[in-house]
This record gives C-alpha cells, structure tokens and sequence, in this order.
C-alpha cells in the first residue's frame, strides 16, 4: 500500500508541475506579466506562486526542511501580498522561477520516495498537487481572459469521438423527495474542509433539465432583450449589468450579419448552438432563469441529481450514493469531459456513458454549473490544516458544482463544491435549471 501510494503522490506532483510549464512555455515574457485586471494575476507570479504554496506545506510545514529561496515568502505568499502590488513585485525572471519550480518538484518527490509518510504529509502532498490543479484551470482562463493562444501540451489529448454522442434525451427528469446523505462520507482518501461530513436533509421532489443550457438557448434570451428588461434583474444583478454596460455575454460580439460570434482564447468562432452556454455570471443565469420561468438548482438538488439512487420497488430515495454520477468506477473521456482532453466544451448531449441514476448527463465536467445557494459551512464545520480554503468566503459566494472542461479529474467527486462571487463571470461557469414549483 505504501508503494502504491508513493508511486501515485510522485506521478501526481510531476504531472501537475508539467502542466503548469506547459500553460507557460509558449508565452512571451511580456505576456507573462500581463495586463493589470482585478480577476487575474501576472501569470509569471502564479506558477511561482503554486511552485512556493508546495515547498512552504510539503517542504518546510510537513517535513521541517529550510527555504529553498529566503525570500520566497515575501515573493509569492497570496495571503500576505495584496493581489494589487503583485504587478510591482520584483518577481525573479523566468529562468529563475522555472528553476525554482523544478527545484521544489524534485526535492519533494526525493522527499516523498526516502521515507514513511504520515498521514498529515500524504494529505498536504496532495492538497499541495489539487492547489496547484486550482491554479492551473485558472491559468487556462486567463489566457481566455487575456485573449492569449489556447495551451498546447506535452502530451496529446484525444479527439471528440461521435460516438459518445446521443441525441434521444427527453424534457425535464422527475427526482423524487425523501432523505438524502448531503457531503462527503468518511471513507473518502481526501476531502476539502467544505465537504465535510456526510448528513441527512430532507428534499422535496423537483424536477431539473437533463443538460446544461445551451448557447443557443441563452442567445435566445439575449436576443429577446434580456440584457434591457430591469423586471428580470435582481436589484444587485441590474446594479452589475448597469456598472458593467452589459448588453450580452462578456465573450460575445455580433458579426456584420448580426450572428453572434464567440471569443475562444484568441480566435473569434460562430456560437455553437448545442454547446454550454461558458463564461455567464450568476446574475446573468438568475436573470435567464426568470425569463425561462424556470429556476436554478439548490445545491442539495444538484448533488440528488448528480449522486443519489431511487428506491427499487418504492417511491422516495435509496440510501445508496453514488461517488460519480455514473457510479463508482473512475473517469473515462467516454464519461466527462475533463483534463483539457477535448480543449474546449462538448455538445450537451454527448457522453451518455456518464449519466447519473436519472439521467442526467454531465454532471461531472463540461462545463461548472451554478447554483441557487450561497456558500456556508456544512454542521460541524472544522477547519483543515490550511485554515484559508474556505472559512474566509463563507456567505460571500455562490456555490458552483460539477467542474469544467479543465478540471482535473483526480480532484472531482459528486460532493465537490466551488465557490465564486456572483459577478465572476471570467470563470468557466454555465448552469442548468429546475422547473418552477
């Protein structure tokens, strides 16, 4: 067991400092630094930043070692450094950044490999590795944000396979009511604070689309004013779109025909009609929504959705959860589209492999999907050993599940939360929606 888990934390830690060198190694050193905005950073102190985060918990917390760099602290730790003054740092140069990057790599895998890890060390590894698998779906959305090339990798992703598409899916899915286990339950490898623990609601039945929204139907909405109709706005949604000048989503633009047309990273693309709808804020889905008559999810419903099972022969719910939509078994591109495989969203109607128990499909990856509740502790909530994950944004976020076309698979379950504040819509964010009661 201690080999496999060896074996594991060290093929983790290359692969997601390989992807971080990856998202970097086409960029210029100006466009390492970037643009000033208050929803990225300068990329250049980013992957320092994720490099820094490891040694400061692996290196020196878990294993008492000395500062690979003595001023790293005063570099690149997030909490101390106010995200404005990064730009005016004197961030080492690029050369010296990726060597110190790769100096952290291998001093933890050594590190790793010499000895019997703990429990707390092997639980600061891999956080350490989902940290930096955090910042690497955020790069990806910065060089979106910043209009840079799509990423190319070291390694090949696979190509869309028609096969995993299906086009029978039916309207809305009933789920029935009863009492459903909502969190993570203790026999899970690794948890984020936030998850914790399994305990029982009570869910009312509901009925919720089987797929996301798709770009052309959020276009219809668009074209039917929706962006102009204060009667489908929140008072803080329309203070936004009224401080934004929002007219449409923030990647759109209409061509000289009238057809809306998409940004994708540097490139101008048609809207492609059976494709989530990515990069909406959660104003702009509450206003759809309103317009629709129809309603988002509650957290609780979506996990239903995504992980609960009904009763063989009854009504109601199993007591049976399942850890992935499509059941126990671990990720295939047949059953979410996840780890950059695809390079961008999939039709909503593909990979019916990984449909949940009442066939909802994507649930897990695509595209994360918003929903109604606001981001609070579960009862009992404790602190992990990074004490800044989540306690801090308690009550000021909304909750989004399912992860997204670049999230990493190693790190998504069904209890997965994600939180943002409700104006980000740089994130890539789509929803589904519920019918009304």
């Amino acid at each position: 067991m201690k080999c496999d888990i060896t074996a594991q934390l060290v093929e983790w830690v290359y692969d997601a400092r390989q992807r971080t060198f990856d998202l970097a190694a086409d960029l210029d050193d100006e466009q390492l630094i970037g643009p000033y905005l208050p929803i990225v950073n300068p990329p250049l102190w980013e992957i320092g930043h994720v490099a820094w985060f490891q040694e400061k918990w692996v290196l020196r917390h878990a294993f008492k070692q000395k500062p690979i760099r003595d001023d790293a602290d005063t570099l690149w730790d997030s909490i101390a450094i106010e995200h404005d003054t990064r730009w005016a740092l004197s961030i080492p140069s690029r050369e010296e950044t990726l060597a110190y990057m790769r100096n952290v790599r291998d001093a933890v895998i050594e590190t790793i490999e010499s000895g019997e890890l703990n429990h707390d060390q092997i639980y600061l590894v891999r956080y350490t590795v989902f940290h930096e698998d955090m910042h690497t779906e955020a790069f990806t959305y910065t060089r979106q944000t910043l209009g840079y090339r799509p990423p190319q990798f070291s390694e090949s992703v696979n190509p869309f396979n028609e096969d995993w598409m299906d086009n029978t899916l039916p309207g809305d899915v009933e789920i029935p009511g009863g009492t459903f286990l909502l969190g993570a339950e203790q026999d899970e490898e690794f948890v984020f604070d936030n998850e914790k623990w399994a305990h029982p609601v009570e869910v009312k039945p509901f009925a919720i689309a089987p797929t996301a929204v798709t770009q052309s139907e959020f276009a219809a909405f668009v074209d039917n004013d929706g962006y102009r109709r204060r009667d489908l706005w929140s008072s803080d949604g329309w203070d936004w779109r009224n401080s934004e000048a929002a007219q449409h989503p923030v990647y759109w633009r209409c061509d000289t025909d009238g057809e809306w047309l998409r940004r994708h990273f540097g490139e101008w693309v048609p809207l492609e009609p059976r494709l989530p709808v990515i990069h909406v804020n959660w104003y702009e889905v509450e206003a759809y929504c309103r317009w629709a008559k129809r309603r988002l999810p509650t957290e609780v419903e979506w996990e239903v959705a995504a992980a609960a099972e009904p009763r063989l022969g009854g009504e109601g719910l199993s007591s049976t959860k399942r850890r992935f939509p499509w059941g126990g078994e671990p990720h295939t591109p047949e059953r979410a589209n996840l780890d950059w495989n695809q390079m961008g969203c999939v039709n909503v109607n593909a990979l019916p492999e990984g449909d949940s128990a009442f066939g909802c499909r994507q649930m897990i990856g695509n595209v994360w999907e918003w929903t109604s509740s606001s981001f609070h502790p579960y009862p009992g909530f404790e602190v992990d050993l990074y004490k800044d994950y989540s306690a801090p944004w308690f009550a000021s976020r909304k909750v989004l599940r399912g992860g997204c076309w670049t999230t990493r698979s190693r790190m998504l379950r069904n209890t997965w939360r994600n939180f943002y504040t409700p104006d980000r819509r740089d994130v890539l964010a789509g929803f589904r929606t519920c019918a009304r009661d």
